[in-house]
This record gives structure tokens, sequence and C-alpha cells, in this order.
């Protein structure tokens, strides 16, 4: 499960995309970042599926040197989501996903962040810390989607509560979490977990999906060669597979650009409503906040956000 996330990109603190957020990367750095946030969920009443006789140790922790100095999770045995409520809500719902290779998780960089951005845009936003599946759990490979799944279908039976309309509820994922959000756009119905409780007769798939460079197929992440196939998220596009948007830098040495082209292009052999933007530059690993004001790149949350308001029933 090795996708070795490297930083490509530096950037000021002054970041355009977040310049409408409540508080800024250099504020939040200073207060300190918190997870779970003061308003969060467990997906699971019991111990997670697939679950091992000894549970990973959590290990969260702030790695990296200014300006990207940021929280990652390792160790997740408890998956938790983040509510982060807009001030301002229209109805518009995000349950963002964040990368690492599977080998951590981008808190911070690929969930917090997106919370600042979008709230100011009248998105409410749900960060899930889902398992990793290097970590010990049997059926490794189905962990990340049990998660996901899960989260998606307890926000819908909660819909009301979050002043969101659960037909609006969408997902975006970075990197191996963009596998994990094509997964939910193709895989939402696959039996993964055996059900709960009455939230699992909500629908797991997502109204849209967002996917920020993107691994797109199995192999990349290892899963083994029997799950491969499953996780070839290209190949299992649809024609009722909701709308997809793809942003991705030219210059990325981690995923290469074959990944999201090969999802742009499956996309449009079965007629689902798609829209990509390809970058110059950028590198990997960018999210909402991590690059210049003047690469293009930089401005994907509002070509994301203004693309959502058209694809969006209403």
């Amino acid at each position: 499960m090795r996708i070795d996330r490297r930083t490509m990109i530096s950037a000021s603190a002054g970041l355009a995309t977040l310049a409408a957020a409540p508080r800024t990367l250099a504020q939040e750095a200073a207060q300190g970042t918190n997870w779970p946030p003061a308003e969060s969920f467990r997906l699971w009443p019991k111990q997670p599926p697939n679950a091992p006789r000894r549970l990973p140790t959590p290990d969260n922790r702030m790695e990296g040197t200014a300006p990207r100095r940021e929280l990652h999770l390792r160790g997740v045995a408890e998956p938790v989501v983040g509510v982060y409520r807009a001030p301002r809500p229209d109805g518009r719902a995000l349950l963002s996903l964040p990368g690492g290779g599977y080998r951590f998780l981008s808190i911070e960089n690929e969930g917090i962040n997106v919370a600042h951005t979008f709230n100011p845009l009248g998105v409410t936003v749900f960060v899930l810390a889902y398992r990793l599946p290097g970590e010990g759990w049997m059926e490794s490979e189905d962990v990340p989607l049990q998660d996901a799944q899960r989260a998606m279908r307890l926000i819908r039976a909660s819909a009301s509560r979050y002043s969101i309309d659960p037909a609006k509820l969408g997902t975006v994922g970075f990197s191996a979490g963009g596998l994990l959000a094509a997964s939910l756009a193709t895989a939402s119905m696959d039996p993964v977990y055996e059900r709960v409780d009455a939230a699992d007769a909500e629908d797991a798939r997502p109204a849209f999906a967002g996917l920020l460079y993107p691994v797109i197929t199995g192999d990349r992440m290892r899963v083994g060669a029997r799950a491969a196939a499953r996780f070839d998220t290209d190949r299992r596009v649809r024609r009722d597979t909701p709308p997809i948007f793809i942003a991705h830098a030219l210059d990325d040495t981690t995923v290469p650009v074959s990944e999201p082209m090969a999802m742009l292009a499956a996309c449009q052999a079965a007629q689902v409503p798609v829209e990509a933007h390809f970058f110059q530059q950028g590198g990997h690993g960018f999210g909402p906040a991590y690059l210049a004001p003047d690469l293009p790149g930089s401005h994907w949350p509002q070509l994301f956000d203004a693309w959502t308001k058209r694809v969006l029933p209403g």
C-alpha cells in the first residue's frame, strides 16, 4: 500500500483560496490543530468490521516543515467523521476523503483545510478519518470503502440535523482519497459490510464526486490481484455514475496524468457528466491551500464550487 507523498510545491502564508475562511492557516497553526473537532461522530457502534484481534495504535502527529507543517493520522482504530458546519448553509455538503497513499491521512491539508475553504461558500463539510488497509485489518482492501459507505449513509440519515439536502451530498477525495471517492461513485452498492442499523438503508451513492490528483486504478495501491479489478474505478463507470470533477497537475510525479485521464475517458464513453482541469504546474498534494495564488490550479475550489451548482438538481 505505498504511494509516496512528496512536498512538490512551496507556498506563501497568504493563500487566495482561503481568503474568506474564518481563520487563516497561520492562525490555525498558532492555535493548534484539533482532531477530531468539537462536533464529530463515530461510524460504528461497536468494533469496526474486519477488526483484527489487536487494533492499531493511534498515532496523530504534526509532520513536515513550514509552510507545510500539518497534522497526519496513522493507526486509525476508530473511524470518526468531523463535522464542519457552514455559517450560512445552502444545502450542499461534502464528504472529504484525505489522501496519504493509504499509509497515513493528510487530515489537515485535505480535510480541515477543505472545510475552511468550502464552509464560507455555504457548503457543510464532513471529514472522514478512515481506516488504513495496511494496519492489520482483515480483507483490508474493503476497509476504506466500508467506512466511506457508512459515513455517507449516516450523514444522509441525519441530514435535517445538519441543515443539508441529502440529494446534494457529494464527496471530494485527494490522491488515495481520490481512489476512495471514485470507489464511492462507482461501487456504492458493493456489499462490503453487513447492515448495522436503520441508517444502512440509506443510499451511499454521492450526488457528485470531486477527484483531486486521484489514483484511479487499484493496482497502483497494491491491493492484491484479487481485489485490483474491483478498484479499477474507470472500468466500473456506468451511465448512472454520478457527475465527476477532476483536477490534476501535469507535473505530478507521484500520480501520473494517465490515471485521471482514464477516468475522463471512461466518463465520456458512458455519457457521464464530467469536467476536468489539467494544470501545467502544481505537483502533488496541494489540497485547497498549498498552491501559490498566481498558479491557475489554486482556483480549483472556485471551479469545483461553480460546477457543483451546475450539476446538482434544483
